[in-house]
């Protein structure tokens, strides 16, 4: 069942598109133009750009403040979040035709997922969500974080999927394989700059990288005449003034006519004048190389990376947990071992999506005997309920610890004015909020429930780096299987049983 519908127009048009949020000091698109047809663009910037903003203008989610967006009247919008049931996913699982089929088997999706939604994992949620738009099929799609919570063998079933879709697509993502495999072209947002570069993300990234490289190249040269310029103005300067104290008679007493004539026959010549007009001719000139530095598009640079500075428990065990069972829906469990980690211990839990990874963490959670000062934990999703409470805690900081969770931010590579102006932040700002508040603690614990998701490429480098040199323990559920190779040193792992699932300790 398709959403084409005939005389539509298949592609999105932006035509001197202007928005901005009404807390912002400035807007975040500014006359934006642009013609966008069928096939795969990215779109890339840092957490907090307006990535998202953009899909919902492209999509008819969003109205610009002046200029207009033209777009499919059946546009469909796939957002980051998980934590409404996808519009249409009831109709789907209801439909009786082989489409719908082949997505429910392919993505292994059942028919009470709506009914108990609120027990499925944010990878089945996601699953859902992707074979819904699959199914829909419509004439253009914004696709916003669509691997966030995937399973590697779910991610390469995508991936393959997306690859025959013909419409326009829209993909916000921080997987650079996802973003080199569809795309064509990648839309580079960083406020007030957009730049669409042709090529897969891997090749943008690289042109970009040396267009700005070549215009600090530009800048470093233009700043090196003027200094030249500056210096021989101030030569010229001395010149000019000294010319017009000799052409001055002032003090110059009044009978004295012979030195009163040659100031005369000095200004009828004008021989003393040419310094002043050399005075000049280098003031012009250094007004031009201004303008043509002020004409170079420069983007302020700030310092990156973050340190997270925990320490090892002084207690023998981080926890204990006997034996046990925990149910995953109506008809599956999870069975585990006595599980316990020591200080400085780095475990990795991996498995597929719906094994109970997340549950276990939850469970884990509420049994702990720390400190809660001694434990950070970021969860795998966050729902818009939690983020505007993390956000009210953020504006409720003191000015010093506002200060240092802002700094934080920062490094991040996100803007902590922009952040602090916005209602409700973006998933991924939201995280870098969490992680910034997580910062100011000593803990003895991390555990981190799929912390890449959302993240931009930078933060991802950042936070990986910034863990690499942690002393707490980390307990990390991750599908990154790069991320997992450098930070952990066991596996804890969650495989399939007859009646569900079960953990499996090395």
């Amino acid at each position: 069942m398709a959403m084409k519908h005939a005389g539509s127009p298949l592609d999105i048009r932006f035509q001197q598109a202007t928005f901005g949020y009404p807390a912002m000091a400035e807007p975040l698109f500014v006359e934006l133009s642009l013609h966008l047809t069928p096939g795969w663009t990215g779109i890339v910037g840092a957490n907090g750009a307006g990535k998202t903003t953009f899909l919902q203008l492209a999509t008819g989610l969003l109205v610009p403040d002046r200029g207009a967006v033209t777009a499919p009247v059946d546009a469909l919008y796939c957002p980051q979040r998980t934590d409404d049931v996808p519009p249409h996913f009831r109709e789907m699982l209801a439909a009786d035709d082989g489409h719908a089929r082949m997505w429910c088997g392919r993505l292994g999706i059942r028919h009470d997922w709506p009914d108990r939604w609120i027990s499925l994992s944010h990878g089945e949620r996601k699953r859902a969500q992707i074979a819904t738009f699959l199914w829909l099929d419509p004439p253009a799609v914004g696709l916003d974080e669509p691997t966030n919570h995937l399973d590697a063998p779910t991610s390469d079933l995508l991936i393959a999927a997306l690859s025959d879709y013909r419409g326009v697509a829209l993909l916000v993502s921080h997987d650079r394989h996802l973003l080199d495999r569809l795309c064509t072209q990648c839309l580079f947002i960083d406020p007030p700059e957009v730049a669409l570069i042709p090529g897969d993300y891997s090749t943008g990234a690289a042109l970009r990288q040396a267009e700005r490289a070549q215009i600090r190249r530009q800048d470093d040269q233009i700043k090196r005449e003027m200094r030249r310029l500056q210096r021989e103005t101030v030569r010229r300067r001395a010149v000019a003034d000294s010319a017009k104290r000799r052409m001055s008679k002032k003090g110059i007493a009044a009978k004295d006519r012979d030195a009163k004539g040659k100031i005369d026959a000095a200004r009828l010549t004008g021989k003393d004048a040419v310094g002043g007009k050399l005075l000049r001719q280098m003031q012009t000139r250094t007004q031009r190389v201004e303008e043509q530095r002020a004409q170079l598009s420069i983007k302020k640079s700030y310092r990156h990376g973050i340190t997270l500075v925990g320490e090892p428990c002084r207690r023998d065990t981080l926890f204990f947990l006997p034996p046990g069972e925990l149910a995953l829906g109506v008809s599956k469990t999870l069975r585990f071992p006595a599980l316990s980690m020591q200080p400085g211990e780095r475990i990795a839990w991996t498995g597929p999506n719906g094994a109970g990874k997340s549950t276990l963490i939850g469970y884990l959670i509420a049994s702990l005997s720390l400190p809660d000062d001694k434990v950070v934990y970021l969860p795998q999703e966050i729902d818009i309920a939690a983020s505007r409470e993390i956000m009210n805690r953020l504006r409720s900081l003191g000015r010093d610890e506002l200060g240092a969770a802002m700094t934080v931010i920062r490094r991040l590579d996100s803007d902590p004015e922009r952040i602090l102006a916005t209602e409700l932040p973006s998933p991924g700002v939201i995280r870098k909020v969490l992680i910034a508040l997580g910062l100011s603690l000593l803990p003895w614990l991390l555990v981190l429930d799929e912390p890449t998701n959302h993240l931009d490429l930078l933060s991802i480098e950042c936070l990986e780096e910034a863990l690499a040199e942690s002393e707490c323990g980390l307990l990390l559920v991750s599908h990154d299987r790069r991320f997992l190779a450098r930070l952990t040193e066991t596996q804890w792992r969650f495989t399939e049983t007859a009646g569900g699932f079960a953990v499996e300790l090395p």
